[in-house]
């Protein structure tokens, strides 16, 4: 049976109700709350039946025919949520609002929140070292106004994108898990991104200005970002259901102050999880996160993958990093204070929400105890932020909560003695009547002659007198015992006495919930005024704690710190890639790197698994380590401020879309040449062996004279094309490089050492003996090698500069490409459109 054939008019008030909320929630999993389930009807519950592998029951619901339903115990819902909300469902939380002992009729039920990606909020669902983010898009005159949050911190930060390409690498670079957009929004748009990642797509209209809000985007005056802002709070206004008083400022990020790495990069260089794995274990993440607290690792992240382009920004990093290493007391000490700071933000989160718990409330207080503590530390270290002490707030839940208090708020046992003077009396009371049945148990003891006799309670029954079966015969008629209850090996009883004593015992116990959670609840409001001051204090202490991680890494690394510098030199002395040297089992071969006033471009050539990935990444990395305030894996360092990073390493399709090897080459190629400035940084790692030989050399030698005569970036691009080493004779601003190795009966070394000029020889058949093919395979090579280079006259030959067409003899088909080629206007037409045409040139000379 499906909803839309139910006859609303027959269904019991219950379903009825359920009807009405399900027509108000159409897109989404609806859980109702009935007693102690969740429960799912028709179409609803046969999804979670399959999805989470559940049996399919029916209900009776006033009709001739049981309805679908499904159902998860309200105690284990998240659970069931994290799965559902992970396959990208919606789920809309419908919770009883009213005592059901109160209720006249059916018990008032609403939504109280729809839970998404997005906008997860419970512990176990959240991974504490990364943000969750939740964003919104709007478009203006082609220019997109880009939001995001993460819900569980209160973080907002905004940011104007230029086009859809760059929208498309930002949302994915900054791991964006939902995003808000207007119904009419580009629908090409939203294929694009759910056909690369699992984020989910939500929609809403209102961009109306919520006044409750407007104080934390009151600085932002770009109508376009406004725009995107509103959108994504009304969002979550419409679905949270509740006052977000967390929110935090919004922050403009003006990504002209940071160094741009796009989705490629970010991946290519491993930064924050590997690439073969999708794990941080041997990450650049993996190895600088020494941090002590869940907002300091979360911040360490965000720093790797945005470093920033302030000098004076990042000396004043460098000087507390040296500072912590030189005052390593003071840094051990504050690293004991850090390790007792919970997450601050996401319990700011969680108190904003009402979610919070008494062991919530704990937390705080134990953190806040070492406030004191890391102020005095910071002022100690001459640190240029600090934070409040909050000794008011911490004497607030000292006095007033429990020290080992359980999980739920309706147990009971919140609030300590002498904070409320009602609550005082109420246990008294309960204490006087416990103190009675105890002393009953004892008299009724001497009164029956039953040594074993003994009252009980539990919550079904109540207090009762339990007699074994061998003793029952004992029970007088004269001791007013009343049955209660039979069992296989005793009987229990009430007596008048017992059950008055019961009811003011029992009501005592009932109002001390009540007034306990009343409490409670009044003292979580109160924390709620502290909220910005806690989440300013966080950011303080998150930023503190990476520093000296910082601080820790390089210490335990023998890195140096950086030398910032004005002009384009950089000059790296025996620098080290950081991750490759920690897991290797051998020692690390450093390898210096110089551009200066004749080179921009470095030439690198060399076998394969001598290092020449290694030594262009860990160039890369080091910039990067620079540019977030870490120090660096060298013995001398000066850099100057990279703006951007490109890189093209490794061949892979793109099997999503369907694009070759040799196209996703030319497309990362084109990214950097479109975009790429002369403070850049590029690594194009063999370029051009995604196609036949002589046009991947021909297009790695012209966007080497491409990136050398228009572009002047500094650029490492290692080759197998040893024609292209003739470059440095025309190109004033290249030189050529190479990865030593030797050969030793016929085996090859790898030296792993970086030298001038260019290899000699290729190491092709050395590097397959390495892979223990069969040695009658690698000799018949050799004799391939051998009669190749003797038919061929293989000899090394100048790299051709220009083409002379006019010495060829051409064919038809030959004539017609070249007149195609003539009546293109260089000038006219993108880097892409000029390698697409190579590129449409290159097939059809194949077919």
């Amino acid at each position: 049976m499906n909803r839309k054939d139910v006859d609303v008019s027959k269904v019991s008030p219950m379903m009825k109700q359920y009807l009405d909320i399900k027509e108000q929630n159409e897109d989404v999993i609806l859980f109702f709350r009935l007693g102690d389930f969740y429960e799912m009807f028709f179409e609803d519950a046969k999804v979670i039946s399959k999805e989470l592998d559940l049996v399919l029951t029916g209900k009776n619901a006033g009709l001739d025919e049981r309805i679908p339903m499904c159902g998860i115990p309200h105690h284990a819902v998240n659970i069931y949520l994290d799965k559902l909300i992970d396959k990208g469902y919606k789920v809309a939380i419908c919770e009883q609002i009213e005592d059901p002992k109160l209720a006249k009729g059916v018990v008032k039920r609403e939504v109280i929140q729809v839970v998404s990606k997005g906008t997860i909020m419970s512990e176990d669902m959240l991974d504490e070292n990364k943000n969750n983010y939740i964003a919104s898009v709007v478009k203006i005159n082609n220019i997109y106004g880009l939001s995001y949050t993460d819900l569980s911190t209160g973080e907002f930060n905004t940011t104007i994108i230029e086009s859809l390409d760059l929208l498309l690498n930002e949302i994915l670079k900054i791991n964006i898990n939902e995003i808000v957009l207007e119904p009419d929004f580009d629908f090409s748009f939203i294929q694009s991104i759910k056909k690369i990642s699992n984020i989910t797509v939500s929609f809403e209209s209102n961009k109306e200005n919520i006044k409750d809000y407007s104080s934390i985007y009151k600085d932002i005056s770009d109508y376009r970002l406004l725009e995107s802002i509103k959108l994504l709070i009304n969002y979550l206004v419409n679905t949270q259901k509740r006052n977000l008083m967390h929110l935090q400022k919004v922050v403009y990020i003006d990504n002209t102050k940071y160094l741009k790495l796009d989705l490629k990069a970010k991946r290519n260089l491993e930064l924050t999880e590997n690439i073969r794995t999708g794990e941080k274990l041997n990450s650049l993440l993996w190895l600088l996160d020494k941090t002590k607290t869940a907002m300091g690792s979360r911040m360490l992240k965000n720093m790797i993958e945005n470093p920033i382009y302030d000098k004076k920004e990042l000396e004043k990093r460098y000087d507390m990093v040296g500072k912590l290493s030189s005052e390593f007391l003071i840094k051990d000490e504050l690293i004991e204070y850090l390790s007792e700071i919970y997450d601050l933000e996401r319990l700011c989160g969680r108190v904003a929400y009402n979610t919070a718990n008494a062991k919530d409330l704990l937390q705080l207080k134990v953190s806040i105890q070492n406030f004191p503590r890391i102020k005095k530390l910071l002022k100690d270290l001459k640190y240029y932020d600090n934070i409040d002490d909050l000794s008011d707030l911490y004497e607030l839940i000292d006095e007033a909560i429990y020290e080992n208090p359980p999980l739920g708020l309706k147990e009971g046992y919140l609030i300590k003695e002498k904070y409320n003077k009602e609550l005082d009396v109420l246990k008294d009371s309960r204490k006087g009547g416990k103190s009675f049945i105890a002393a009953l148990e004892e008299e009724e003891k001497i009164r029956t002659g039953i040594k074993n006799l003994k009252v009980g309670f539990n919550k079904i029954f109540g207090y009762y007198i339990e007699v074994s079966k061998g003793n029952k015969g004992l029970i007088k008629e004269e001791y007013n015992y009343e049955r209660k209850q039979t069992l296989a090996n005793c009987e229990r009883y009430i007596t008048p006495i017992l059950k008055e004593k019961e009811t003011m015992i029992l009501n005592a116990e009932e109002k001390i919930i009540n007034l306990e959670y009343d409490l409670f609840v009044g003292i979580r409001e109160q924390v709620k005024k502290y909220i910005n001051k806690i989440q300013n204090s966080a950011k303080v202490i998150a930023k503190i704690d990476v520093l000296q991680s910082f601080s820790k890494v390089s210490e335990d690394n023998n890195y140096v710190r950086p030398i910032l510098i004005d002009n384009k030199h950089l000059k790296i002395i025996n620098g080290r890639h950081p991750v490759v040297e920690k897991v290797i089992d051998t020692e690390f071969v450093p390898n210096d790197v110089i551009f200066d006033n004749s080179t921009n471009i470095l030439l690198i050539t060399g076998p394969n698994m001598a290092g020449k990935s290694t030594y262009m990444r860990q160039v890369a990395i080091i910039v990067i380590m620079a540019q977030i305030g870490c120090f660096v894996p060298a013995e001398e360092a000066y850099l100057p401020l990279i703006d951007q990073i490109f890189t093209r390493i490794g061949a892979s399709d793109d099997l999503v879309s369907g694009e070759s090897t040799f196209m996703v080459e030319m497309l990362e190629a084109n990214n950097a040449i479109k975009n790429a400035t002369a403070n850049s940084l590029i690594i194009f790692d063999e370029l051009g062996r995604g196609t036949a030989t002589y046009d991947g050399m021909s297009l790695a030698q012209a966007i080497i004279e491409y990136i050398h005569d228009n572009i002047s970036a500094l650029t490492m691009f290692s080759t197998h094309y040893h024609e292209l080493t003739k470059l440095e004779n025309s190109l004033k601003h290249l030189k050529n490089i190479h990865v030593s190795a030797y050969e030793e009966n016929e085996n090859i070394v790898f030296l792993h050492k970086v030298l001038d000029g260019p290899v000699d020889k290729s190491y092709g058949i050395n590097v397959a003996k390495l892979a223990n093919l069969p040695s009658n395979l690698i000799k018949r090579a050799n004799e391939i090698l051998v009669s190749h280079e003797s038919n061929y006259k293989y000899k090394k030959s100048n790299v051709q500069i220009a083409l002379n067409l006019n010495e060829q003899v051409l064919s038809d088909s030959d004539k017609k490409i070249l007149d195609g080629i003539k009546s293109i206007d260089p000038s006219k037409i993108t880097p892409l459109e000029a390698l697409n045409i190579l590129y449409d040139i290159h097939n059809n000379k194949g077919r």
